[in-house]
């Protein structure tokens, strides 16, 4: 793909109803601009932004409203505000801005959403780690859906989430935030995210378009140096997916600049490709303080006044949080460098999103009185998906303990209710600034919740999640060798910029566990007592020793902050309550040194005998174990089967831009109730350009009873197949694929062939993107 730069000079607001131009034909510029900003009524020193400390804003709110107002920035979500009392706030200042401005038209709230509603005593659930880790789309559009509901009950309009920023480096601190390492995971679960909250009434926004997650050495806004194959091929496709396939109606720029070219200057990419290509047609926000960074981080402008240009000409309709570049447009506009058109286009789009969500004729005559952000629904939500997420990556026998006698359970994690939570939850994003106020809402921690379903237990916390401090080690082996079997809890603390060890602005030069944690594992180890390892982490830590050592913990279960039902839920599966079900949404790295890292990698990019080193992962995209047992078999392509063995016994055809049918049986072949992830993987051994050795297809989470059998059946799209030839154009090509099936990128049940003919087919947006999946279950004893 090499867009072509067109003249954004000649915006125009057709397209938009009848309403929105006569109020746009109105207007004056001082009318328009205050449209195209926000107000950030609550800032005050807290660090919830990056370099928030830099904002320039010095207007006072009275005068910032004069002509109107565009968005109303995190009024829930700055501070700890009772939410029936900021509800009446709100309204009231509505009907202000209705009664007190000559257009009468309100402001669009918006508000931080990636783990619930960021509000005081609002429900939070699993981070989208965990999303990625259940594989399960339906969950989170449920979640989603309730998080809507949240929000458009006291007034809130647009929602800055998902993030569909693929995983590619474990070190970015960002990592929690993101749903996988597989751009079709992300896509799926962020799709799912984006309608559940849209049915609800509340606009999601993407995050964060684009490239983002590939900053340099995992540095937070640091250059990007991809190229146009990989951009097109594993951080475009979610955002194209959430646009066509979701309806998604808003997304925010990128922080970063790639290949020199800061994003939030970029008409290629927030004009050309997202607007003209894909036909969104919603608003684009910058994320917070990202025009005025086009001066002050990127220097391609030399005051404001060309920031808010370049911004504006690009495609940013609206500058968030507050205005600190856009009230200089008036100065372009007069002087001439700045055709009023493009404020136009801009103004169009803000006030056709505000009449698409009701605001134009909105009444705010009666705020709530009474809210439940936190009701049995929402609970519910959380504890399936914290539940589905928990990922077991070792287990000899220890699990689940069925009559576990005397515990003891050791860690920093272990009786913290922070750890549950990850860096966007408002517990670790706005509380952590006000330590006098309580959560709001319940959250057990594991000791808690441990405690409830198996009697007292013996607690040391053994450590501190960050530091050098032992001298609490001989105290928690201490308590570990008096007991029948040790539970140790593990991990990170999210928090921001520099507050915390993961999370935005807290990236890492190690993936070994923070402070002294592993000294405090392998100490309990060393007592003999059989040892269950529990990780709260944000993102994948280097866990050879723990996972493939024959003195190592009897027991590893993975949670990506499982959020305020994650204790029960850990607990529930620690007993056997519940089967394990996650699957890894990104690799288990074997070091720092391995990264950047991602299951699609070509065949240079594994191991070889031309380089010392080792990137094999410890465990592998898409695996994870279970109580119970799984066989998958019978794969077959449009009805050709891969016979009995491994092999493949005959060959499917299909043309170059046709779909596909793959299907397979699986079976619980164990005692206990189960949910498998049934995988299906392609690799192609010759194409025009590199491929990886294995890339995912199709998946499908299948809840089995013991004994019970189900048929899954993909009907597989082009698109799945296709990839950037040498023109990068992004073709279906014909040739030779395998198929493979089984329960991880790296391991195989069985594989089929499948062979692409006819011309190479070059996609178009009519193609579909998404696999249809059909579960039929068969049998059961």
């Amino acid at each position: 793909m090499t867009i072509q730069n067109t003249d954004v000079g000649a915006a125009r607001v057709s397209g938009t109803s009848p309403r929105v131009r006569a109020l746009v034909a109105e207007m004056t510029l001082d009318e328009k601009l205050a449209q195209l900003v926000g107000y950030w009524v609550d800032q005050g020193d807290e660090v919830v932004a990056p370099l928030s400390g830099e904002k320039v804003t010095t207007t006072a709110y009275a005068d910032a409203t004069v002509h109107g107002l565009g968005h109303l920035t995190r009024v829930y979500g700055t501070r700890p505000v009772d939410p029936v009392e900021r509800a009446q706030w709100l309204w009231g200042e509505q009907r202000r801005l209705q009664t007190e401005t000559r257009l009468g038209i309100p402001a669009l709230v918006h508000e931080e959403c990636l783990t619930g509603f960021a509000a005081w005593k609002a429900a939070t659930f699993p981070t989208p780690l965990a999303w990625g880790a259940s594989f399960d789309p339906d969950a989170v559009e449920l979640m989603a859906s309730a998080i809507g509901r949240s929000m458009r009950e006291v007034g809130v309009h647009q929602g800055l989430a998902p993030v569909l920023d693929v995983v590619r480096d474990a070190r970015w601190g960002r990592v929690d935030e993101c749903i996988a390492e597989d751009p079709y995971v992300v896509g799926t679960i962020g799709t799912a995210y984006v309608r559940g909250l849209q049915e609800a009434g509340v606009h999601a926004t993407l995050k964060h378009f684009v490239g983002y997650s590939a900053s340099r050495a995992g540095r937070n806004h640091a250059p990007v140096s991809a190229g146009q194959r990989e951009l097109q091929d594993v951080f475009l496709p979610p955002f194209e997916m959430a646009v066509r396939d979701g309806g998604v109606r808003s997304v925010m720029n990128s922080y970063t600049e790639i290949d020199g070219v800061p994003v939030a200057s970029s008409p290629e990419l927030l004009t050309d490709l997202l607007r003209r290509r894909w036909g969104f047609d919603g608003t684009v926000v910058s994320d917070y303080f990202a025009v005025e960074f086009l001066r002050s981080m990127h220097g391609i402008a030399a005051d404001r006044g060309e920031a808010a240009q370049l911004a504006l000409e690009a495609g940013i309709d609206v500058e968030l949080p507050g205005p600190d570049a856009y009230p200089y447009l008036a100065e372009r506009v007069a002087s001439g460098a700045l055709p009023e058109s493009v404020v136009d286009r801009a103004v169009a789009r803000v006030l056709a999103e505000k009449e698409d969500l009701g605001l134009l004729d909105a009444d705010f005559s009666e705020a709530p009185t009474t809210v439940d952000l936190d009701d049995a629904e929402h609970r519910a939500l959380a504890r399936r998906l914290a539940e589905e997420s928990v990922v077991l990556l070792r287990n000899e026998g220890v699990l689940p303990l069925a009559a576990p006698g005397r515990i003891a359970l050791i860690g920093p994690n272990a009786d913290s209710a922070e750890a549950l939570m990850g860096c966007y939850s408002f517990a670790n994003h706005v509380l952590a600034h006000h330590p006098s106020f309580p959560l709001g809402f319940a959250l057990p921690t594991v000791r808690e919740a441990v405690t409830e379903r198996f009697g007292d237990v013996a607690y040391a916390e053994g450590c501190a999640v960050e530091g050098t401090d032992l001298s609490g080690l001989d105290a928690a082996a201490s308590l570990a060798r008096d007991a029948e079997v040790a539970i140790v809890v593990v991990g990170d603390r999210a928090g921001l910029f520099g507050r915390g060890t993961v999370g935005e602005g807290n990236d890492a030069d190690s993936l070994d566990l923070p402070g002294v944690q592993r000294q405090l594992v392998e100490a309990i180890v060393a007592t003999g007592t059989p040892v269950v390892l529990v990780l709260l982490t944000g993102r994948p830590y280097a866990l050879e020793w723990a996972l493939d050592t024959a003195g190592g913990p009897a027991a590893v279960l993975q949670a990506f902050f499982p959020g305020e039902e994650g204790a029960p839920a850990l607990t529930a599966l620690l007993a056997g309550d519940a089967t394990p079900s996650g699957r890894l949404p990104v690799s288990l790295p074997r070091s720092a040194g391995a990264q950047p890292y991602s299951y699609l990698h070509p065949l240079l990019g594994g191991p070889s005998g031309v380089t010392s080193t080792d990137p094999t992962p410890v465990r592998p995209f898409g695996f994870g174990l279970s109580y119970t047992s799984f066989e998958r078999a019978g794969l077959t392509v449009d009805g050709v089967s891969s016979g009995a063995g491994a092999t493949a016994s005959g060959t499917a055809d299909v043309r170059a831009g046709d779909a596909f049918t793959v299907s397979a049986r699986v079976t619980n072949t164990g005692g206990v109730r189960g949910a498998d992830v049934v995988q299906v993987y392609a690799h192609r051994p010759v194409a025009s350009v590199t491929r990886p050795v294995a890339q995912l297809v199709a998946y499908a989470r299948v809840e089995l009873d013991p004994g019970e059998s189900a048929e899954v059946r993909f009907t597989v799209p082009a698109s799945r197949l296709a990839y950037s030839d040498r023109s990068l154009r992004r073709v279906v090509e014909p040739g030779e694929v395998e198929l493979r099936l089984g329960p991880s990128c790296a391991e195989v049940d069985e594989t089929a062939a499948l062979r692409v003919t006819g011309a190479t087919y070059e996609l178009s947006g009519d193609d579909a993107r998404v696999v249809e999946v059909e579960v039929r279950r068969t049998s059961s004893r």
